[in-house]
Formats: C-alpha cells, structure tokens, sequence
C-alpha cells in the first residue's frame, strides 16, 4: 500500500474520526460545551472540504484508482459523497427539534448517522466488491439502530427487527452472489471481473452469481419483491430516519448499482437487464397501486419510494451514456424533494411521531400558506410534473429506455407516473380543500432553512436544468472514459 493513498482517503477517515469522538462525548465534558448538532454539521464541513481538496489534488480523475484498486475518486464517486454530504447536514437539521422534546442522545443519534455516511462514502468509491461490502454493511448497520432508536416505543422496536432480519437475509443473498462471480472470473476487482467476462460468451453460474448480487441490492433501494420492509420500517422509523432510509440510504443503494453493473458487468447485460426490467415494471405498479389506499403518509411514501426505485432502475437496464446521466440526475432531484416533503411532515407535530395522516394536513393552507405551496412543488416534482426538477430526471430515465429498446418499459413508466398523481393530489386536496381540524404547524429555523433550500433547488433546477446537467454529464463521462479505457485494454 502506499501511504500516500490515505491522503486521498481522507474525507472517509475524517467522517469516520468524527462520528468516534461523538460516541464518547457523553462520558466527557464535551457535550457540556457544545452541541451535538453544531458538532456534527462542523465535521460535515470539514469532510466536504477535504474531499474537495482531494478532488483538486488529483490530476486524473479517470483514473484515480488507490489502495490496490480497491478504491475509486472520480466524478462519479465525488458527486455522490457531496450528495450524501448535503443530504446527511439535511438531516441533521430536520432531527434538531425533534431530539430536543425526546429523551434520547443526540450524540449517540449524530454518531450513528457519522458512521452510515462513512459507509455510504466507501460504497460510492468501491470498486472492489470487499470494498462495496464493507461499506454497505457499515450503512446497514447503523441504518438497523437508527430505525430502532426509539427503543421504548414499540412501533420503532418492531420496524428496527424487522429491517434487521430481512436486511441480514439479503445481505447473506448478496455475499453468495459475490461469492460465485468470484469463483468464476478469479477476482472481486470491477475492473478484472469486467476482463473476463469478455472472455465469457455464457456461464450458469455466472449469471446465478449475478442474480443473487442483483436481489442483494434490490432489497438495498426496496425494489419488488424485496419491498416488504419498507412500509413498517418507514411508519416505524422515527421520521428524520425514515427521511435518511428513503435519501441518502436509497442514493447510496443507488450509487453501487450504476457502479457494478455499468463497470464489472456491463459486457454480460444481455443476460441480466431483462430481469432487471421485469422488477423495473413490478416496483412501478405495485408501489404506486398500493400507495393509493394508504392514508398514513409514512406509508404512502414508502410505497412511493418503491415506485422510484423502479424508475431508476431504467437508467441501469439501459446500460448507456443517457441512462447513467439518469441516475444520477434522478437520484439528486429525488433527494431533495423527499427532504422537502419530510421537513414539511416534521411540522406537524403530533408527539413524538410528525403528521402521519393525510387529515393531519386538512386546511394546512389556511394556517401556513407558504408551507402549503412547497408541498405541493414537492409532491408535483415527485410525479415528474414540468417545470419542476423531477421532469428533468424522470425525462433522461425514460429517455436512456427508449433508446435501449425497452419502449414498453417507458410506456408503463409514462402511465405508472399519472397513477402516481393521485395520490399525491389527494394530500393537496387536503391541504386546499378540506378545513379538518389539523395537526398544530411548528415551523422551527431549521425546518423553514431545509424546507426553502429544498424548495429552490426543485424549482431552480427544473426551470433552469443546465447546470445540473453540465455537471452530471462530466461526471458520468468521467466514469465512462474509465470503463471505456479498462475495455480497450482487455481487448
């Protein structure tokens, strides 16, 4: 190894470093002094600073590959931890409030959520599937405790068990998967697994391995049928959780899937985008079908967060320039229109679980007007309703479809898209049009501070999608000069 390596790793040993000390402060004099939450958004500053500093310190970002090629920082890989980053401060910030009126530890509570960052970095970066493994499991891990935080309410024990059995199922589903990939092309490096597989025309073992691999991480971004967690664990979840299982935990999921299936397995897609996209079409009608008779809005989410994971997972079946572009455009746009949407569900205020019913924001537009209106862009960007910035994403997605021939998969998107809008509008509805007696509104700094940025960037990038795709489109070429140049050599 050479030490110089660690430099570049340095955002990952900040972050790892800093969630540490966190966990220890309670038996210190630190969190006399402090707070949690200024701590730990300060250690998420320093952590986009350094990885912007190693960004600039690498002289080819196509090729920047440490520690034995177990580890990768190109522009794919430093978009998504800036991502992750940002979504991670977010909900720091949605937490706040919400840690002050309970009587659990913030520091434990910030620590964990340092530890599943750290996971979502490594996860980002692999392109070792060791790499790739470790960091999920570190992310799932500290994902499991989150959900089960509230330990003395027995809806937050019972989502936490949940997760926590299904996700070491899937878990153990995906380490046989890369257990046979290994066994046929002798490696776990994405890059030596790309080599031989040009040399394989078919192998039943390989795709088996593959399989496996796939229903690993379809459990990891909720894809039917590996979906049934999802709705128990959100509605159990306390909701800044339940915020960060269904951004940054779903953009990290995502983030591995473009990576080993556009860099490790791209040459062998003939043999795997068709079950891809028959799941694809599943996720988009069951999730949508089941969220219309849902009336908790945790739930409701959660199964439109299975309808989502369908959707991205165009951009994967597609295996092509406009389909990477598509995830990550999608996975950004998504992000903060969930975030926008659970901000506003944190104002309303019911104990220590936010406004879980549709009633809970009857004649929300009455008591806070502007409030009202953000949840209605957000709702609208969710259904991919123009000038909004989820019609950008869900236009590349569609799009990178079409051109790789699954026209009957965009066609079901199209429709599953419209499905979508009712529901959606049935919580406008609520707001607009019914005078309920609602849930009190409490809009907090922090909550008016993430409501208004997420608010801007769904509409700024939706109106004026430029510079987002300027940037997303050199850092998927990054990627694709990288996969480009491994392929040449193995030719």
């Amino acid at each position: 190894m050479n030490w110089n390596d660690l430099i570049f790793l340095l955002p990952e040993i900040i972050i790892a470093t800093g969630a540490s000390l966190m966990l220890i402060a309670p038996v210190t004099g630190i969190r006399e002094a402090v707070s949690a939450k200024w701590a730990m958004l300060a250690v998420l500053a320093i952590t986009a600073g350094s990885l912007i500093a190693c960004s600039w310190a690498v002289t080819d970002l196509h090729q920047s590959k440490y520690f034995g090629r177990m580890f990768a920082l190109d522009g794919f890989s430093i978009f998504f931890k800036l991502l992750f980053i940002g979504a991670i401060a977010v909900i720091v910030l949605l937490s706040d409030d919400y840690l002050q009126e309970t009587r659990y530890s913030a520091w434990e509570y910030y620590s964990l959520v340092g530890f599943a960052l750290c996971g979502m970095m490594f996860m980002a970066s692999g392109v070792h599937l060791a790499t790739i493994y470790i960091g999920l499991e570190l992310l799932s891990l500290s994902s499991y405790i989150l959900a089960g935080y509230f330990k003395n309410e027995q809806k937050s024990t019972e989502a936490a068990m949940k997760y926590f059995v299904l996700g070491a199922v899937s878990s153990a589903i995906l380490l046989y998967g890369i257990s046979l990939i290994y066994g046929v092309c002798g490696s776990l490096n994405l890059f030596d697994i790309a080599r031989a597989m040009s040399t394989i025309v078919t192998n039943d073992a390989l795709m088996f391995g593959i399989i496996l691999l796939a229903c690993g991480l379809c459990f990891k971004i909720a894809a039917v049928p590996f979906h049934v967690w999802t709705p128990d664990v959100y509605e159990g979840a306390p909701t800044p959780i339940t915020a960060f299982l269904s951004t940054a935990s779903k953009a990290a999921a995502f983030a591995i899937f473009a990576r080993v299936f556009y860099t490790g397995l791209h040459d062998f897609h003939g043999s795997w985008n068709n079950v891809l996209a028959t799941v694809s079409a599943l996720s988009m009608i069951v999730g949508n079908l089941a969220a219309i008779t849902q009336n908790s809005i945790k739930r409701m989410l959660a199964y439109s967060s299975i309808a989502h994971a369908g959707y991205a997972l165009l951009g994967i079946i597609a295996v092509n320039e406009m389909g990477i572009r598509g995830v990550l455009i999608y996975t950004f746009v998504y992000v903060f229109a969930n975030l926008g949407i659970w901000s506003i569900v944190l104002m309303m205020k019911r104990h220590e679980y936010a406004g879980e019913q549709v009633s809970d924001f009857e004649g929300l537009h009455s008591r806070a007007p502007f409030w009202a209106f953000a949840m209605f862009i957000f709702l609208l960007s969710l259904g991919g309703i123009p000038p909004t910035a989820g019609f950008i994403g869900k236009y590349f997605l569609f799009y990178a479809a079409v051109q790789a021939g699954f026209g009957w998969l965009a066609i079901i998107a199209v429709l599953m898209s419209a499905v979508s809008m009712f529901y959606y509008l049935r919580l406008v509805v609520a707001m607009y049009l019914r005078d309920g007696k609602a849930a009190d509104v409490t809009t907090s700094g922090s909550l008016r501070f993430v409501a208004a940025v997420c608010l801007v960037v769904t509409i700024i990038f939706g109106v004026l999608p430029d510079r987002l795709v300027k940037q997303v489109d050199a850092s998927a070429k990054r990627m694709h000069i990288q996969d480009a140049v491994m392929r040449n050599v193995a030719k």
